[in-house]
């Protein structure tokens, strides 16, 4: 890498651009040597991921005939156009238990049918081939989604059943909050971030269009679940990494340490989720993908979510601990590679204290409902612990913060030798950068 940086030989026309530069940029650059070294490792890996993306690239969502169960059913857009109150014994079948006994809640939700107001709703269906067509739709009193006028809804519909049970509803349409609430993000991200912004929006929309043209039709397909998982982390990695931070040895030194944690991760997730004896089959939507395709390794896919899961943490910290270091090395060139290290590695410390506390909190708030009924149950906290569904996230939430602890000397100790190793120029780092920044003073001192 050419530039004024490695001629001491001050030119008139470029002497004040380069101080400014320098002033405002990015660290030196590294010598020549390192990055053939980077490059040696950096450049098998990314061919090896662009291999692995056309040899598993699947040809799209394989069909199925659809089970109008859960998630697995057809949809249209729909919307409220009336809805009146009507006396729920006239629209309800449910009989009140000849007991009267309402300790049940099959009892108490009886009671309650042919007790009080219900809404009685009509929804005109907005989409799809049977648009303009209207139903009705009762909806108990104490049902935790009451229906508005005009409030746009998610319809299911059921070909199979008798005309007027056809279509109901199952959902509110929000797709105009939600779509507000990106917008807000969006916008906040790029006047923050400006063209560092621009670029991580970038680098999340390719990271979805990996996981849903990628991933999520190759394990559908019978690939190896942790196979796709990987290449497909490798591939957002580079991505994410290098839009968002340039095509640097600092951003190459973050992807060394990023990839080294992932291949912990993996190992070890392997390990625990088949000594623990984890299905990955667990809930309704997990036994509804068995169901409908049978060859798909569940217990593979729980650990292929271990993995994608523990990136975007494992980006932020790798990336931290190189800067940090690159930073250190920059305010004191003379320092050695185990002063940055330990210096380094202070800084690293507290990153992981964070990190790991806001991974097991994300966790738990996901899993709250969860642990809601097992507190209601009175169930011990091994009970708990010891139960399939618990498990999963205790194994997801340990490898995931065990790696992430595990990035940080690695990445520390591989940037610290790389930038303790940089020589730009005959007289090191600090004489490259050195001569550059007086011109760039007495340029000033000249035109005061």
């Amino acid at each position: 890498m050419t530039s004024p940086q490695s001629d001491p030989t001050p030119h008139p026309p470029q002497g004040h651009t380069h101080a400014h530069t320098h002033s405002h940029g990015p660290a030196a650059p590294v010598s020549r040597h390192l990055r053939k070294v980077i490059a040696a490792v950096l450049i098998p890996f990314a061919t090896a991921v662009v291999v692995g993306l056309i040899a598993f690239w699947p040809g799209g969502v394989p069909d199925h005939e659809r089970t109008g169960v859960g998630f697995d059913r057809q949809t249209q857009d729909g919307k409220v156009v009336q809805v009146v109150k009507v006396d729920c014994a006239d629209v309800n079948a449910a009989q009140v238990p000849p007991t009267g006994d309402t300790s049940t809640p099959s009892g108490r939700e009886a009671v309650n049918e042919q007790e009080g107001e219900c809404a009685k709703a009509t929804v005109e269906v907005t989409s799809g081939d049977d648009k303009g067509r209207r139903f009705v739709e009762v909806v108990q009193p104490d049902a935790p989604r009451q229906l508005k006028e005009g409030q746009g809804v998610v319809v299911a519909y059921a070909p199979d059943a008798p005309r007027d049970l056809q279509y109901s509803v199952i959902d509110v349409n929000r797709k105009v909050p939600m779509a507000l609430l990106a917008g807000i993000f969006a916008l906040a991200v790029v006047l923050v971030g400006r063209m560092r912004g621009v670029m991580a929006l970038v680098a999340l929309a390719v990271s979805f269009a990996v996981l849903t043209l990628f991933i999520l039709p190759a394990i559908l397909q019978g690939s190896n679940p942790l196979v796709v998982a990987v290449i497909g982390a490798s591939a957002i990695m580079l991505a994410a990494l290098y839009m968002c931070h340039g095509v640097t040895a600092r951003t190459s030194v973050a992807v060394i340490g990023t990839l080294i944690s992932l291949l912990l991760i993996g190992l070890l997730g392997s390990l625990f989720i088949g000594w623990a004896s984890l299905s990955g089959n667990t809930d309704d939507n997990t036994g509804l993908i068995k169901g409908l395709y049978p060859d798909i390794d569940m217990s593979g896919l729980l650990l292929a979510g271990v993995i994608i899961g523990s990136l975007g943490v494992l980006d932020d910290v790798t990336v931290t601990q190189t800067s940090a270091v690159w930073e250190l090395h920059q305010a004191d060139p003379e320092m050695g590679w185990k002063g940055l290290y330990r210096a380094g590695i202070r800084i690293g410390r507290d990153h992981i204290a964070s990190v790991v506390n806001t991974l097991v909190l994300a966790y738990a708030g996901a899993a709250l409902p969860l642990l809601l009924l097992f507190s209601i149950a009175q169930s011990s906290v091994g009970t708990v612990a010891n139960s399939e569904l618990v498990a999963e996230e205790i194994v997801r939430t340990l490898v995931g913060s065990i790696g992430l602890v595990a990035s940080v000397p690695v990445t520390t100790v591989l940037a610290a030798l790389v930038v303790s190793a940089d020589r730009t120029g005959p007289g090191g780092a600090q004489a490259a950068t050195a001569a550059p920044a007086r011109t760039g003073r007495g340029r000033r001192r000249k035109t005061g």
